[in-house]
């Protein structure tokens, strides 16, 4: 078991006198770069000329520094951009401007597990990866709570790696639910298996297998989006909140009987087998590979147009009605 820790593990104080180089304003660089701003940091904000995103940095109050005059003033270095761009990005305008004893953060462990940034060795190398979006990442902290961090040490040139890299999952507000230590390794391989397998390629196919199989019998994809889809939402909100326990015991007799008879029917051994595969092409590289050359020399020819494809699919046409219907939505 990963040991925990909370704010009283954590010495926020190693922080002072330091700058903090957020160099991304996306989902997750505008929550780290506001909640350490509000814990007090000093936090500079590092983008492109031009970027849709200064404007909003500068009405949060933040100070917009193009991406190498960022990545000098700053003693720890935060790469939040996409893992495709963050090596050529760290390579052309940050790597030259890391000094001896900076440190160098991750929210993922994509680019240094497998070799696509290869950092100094003066340097301090962590990850703080908080397990939620960036928008909940700051909505909780304005709530007074906070998202779970993991953090990870690749390299540890100051003897203190772990304890900054604590200070600044604490300021991000994890210290108040729970900050798990973990490796580059373990957080690259189950974040990709977990995205792959099940949070998006799983249950997004399975979703439209769902719909398709209903539709195809000759239901209504009204009444097909609704239990298969929409109501998806209801069942992943009380494993959130309870796990399988609280799920069960909240639904019918007869869903649950159905859960234990047909789950595995659905999820056999087929399926179990293709999860092994997709995590050995994670393990060994193959999935970053191809990952890399679509994004990069592919010029994202598949990706865009596996994008157009999924959304011209009826249930996407479907959902969109329904979802005219649900007022609550639109607030």
């Amino acid at each position: 078991m990963s040991k925990k820790y909370y704010d009283k593990d954590c010495n926020l104080s190693l922080l002072n006198g330091k700058t903090v180089s957020i160099i991304g304003f996306g989902s997750q660089g505008h929550a780290h770069a506001m909640n350490l701003k509000e814990s007090g940091v000093d936090v500079v904000v590092g983008l492109r000329p031009g970027s849709a995103h200064t404007a909003k940095a500068e009405a949060a109050g933040l100070k917009v520094l193009d991406i190498e005059e960022a990545a000098e003033a700053g003693n720890v270095v935060m790469m939040l951009v996409p893992d495709e761009l963050a090596p050529m990005v760290y390579k052309n305008q940050v790597a030259k401007h890391m000094k001896q004893g900076d440190t160098l953060m991750f929210a993922h462990g994509f680019n240094i597990h497998y070799g696509q940034i290869q950092p100094a060795e003066g340097l301090d190398v962590s990850m703080v990866a908080p397990k939620g979006p960036g928008h909940i990442v700051r909505s909780l902290y304005v709530q007074g709570s906070g998202v779970p961090c993991l953090v990870a040490v690749e390299q540890d040139q100051s003897g203190q790696a772990k304890e900054f890299a604590l200070a600044y999952a604490s300021a991000l507000g994890a210290g108040r639910a729970g900050i798990l230590e973990t490796t580059f390794e373990e957080e690259t391989e189950t974040d990709l298996f977990g995205e792959q397998a099940v949070l998006c390629g799983g249950v997004c196919e399975l979703m439209t297998a769902g719909f398709e199989t209903l539709v195809e019998a000759g239901y209504a994809p009204e009444m097909a989006y609704f239990e298969c889809i929409n109501e998806m939402k209801l069942i992943v909100d009380l494993i959130y909140e309870g796990g399988f326990e609280k799920m069960r015991y909240s639904i019918s007799n007869t869903a649950e009987y159905g859960d234990y008879v047909s789950g595995k029917r659905i999820i056999g051994k087929e399926t179990r087998d293709a999860m092994k595969q997709v995590l050995a092409e994670i393990q060994d590289g193959t999935f970053a590979s191809t990952f890399v050359q679509e994004m990069n020399a592919g010029g994202k020819a598949k990706f865009l147009t596996s994008r157009k494809k999924a959304a011209s699919h009826q249930l996407c046409q479907v959902g969109k009605e329904l979802r005219e219907m649900m007022s609550w939505l639109k607030k």
